[in-house]
């Protein structure tokens, strides 16, 4: 199982895209696979306490994975590696 949190701006010109890679990826892995969109503005502790200093982020299982948008293999290849 795994949860994936993607840390976002609205401002963000590239959340978008790490939204729409992360979306990709839980239609290949299915129900293991838990994802949450975290807007940093209104949920501004969650990134302190993940110490982000930029977006997009991504974290897998309460770890920082990525800052900035991975491609889908970077994201897939990451996954099967836990």
């Amino acid at each position: 199982m795994f949860k994936v949190e993607v840390f976002t701006s609205p401002s963000c010109p590239y959340c978008p895209m790490a939204e729409r890679v992360v979306e990709e990826a839980k239609q290949e892995v299915g129900a293991d696979m838990e994802v949450e969109v975290v807007n940093i503005m209104n949920d501004r502790q969650r990134a302190i306490d993940y110490n982000i200093m930029a977006v997009p982020a991504i974290a897998i299982n309460g770890v920082v994975a990525f800052v900035g948008a991975p491609t889908f293999e970077e994201l897939m290849a990451k996954l099967r590696g836990l």
